[in-house]
């Protein structure tokens, strides 16, 4: 399946191809302050539809995940980051999907105040 997503402002767009199986509710400072529900997919699945100097990075802790953000109305549409195997994965806020019912996405929460 294929998605369109962006910002609020669309100054940040992009489309993702896969199937959101679950999303991801983390709680360390970040993530609980932005209200993330992150979806992980192969970040070769995610295609910018503006340049990709629209978006500003974030990076905090380990400065092992870029958060990507709009500098004009401030949402984080995506991520882009490192998993476990060492494959590059673009961490999607659901939230910034067009035309997705959130009630149908099994969230797991994470405790990623652990880490």
């Amino acid at each position: 399946m294929k998605y369109r997503g962006s910002c609020h402002c669309g100054h940040v767009a992009f489309e993702v191809e896969g199937d959101i199986g679950t999303a991801l509710a983390c709680n360390c400072s970040m993530c609980q302050r932005k209200g993330s529900l992150l979806w992980f997919t192969p970040y070769e699945k995610l295609h910018l539809l503006t340049p990709e100097e629209n978006a500003q990075t974030y990076e905090f802790n380990k400065h092992v995940i870029k958060h990507r953000f709009c500098p004009k109305c401030g949402i984080h549409p995506y991520a882009k980051g490192v998993d476990p195997q060492g494959n590059t994965v673009a961490a999607i806020n659901v939230r910034c999907l067009e035309d997705i019912d959130l009630t149908t996405i099994p969230v797991h929460n994470y405790d990623g105040r652990k880490i």
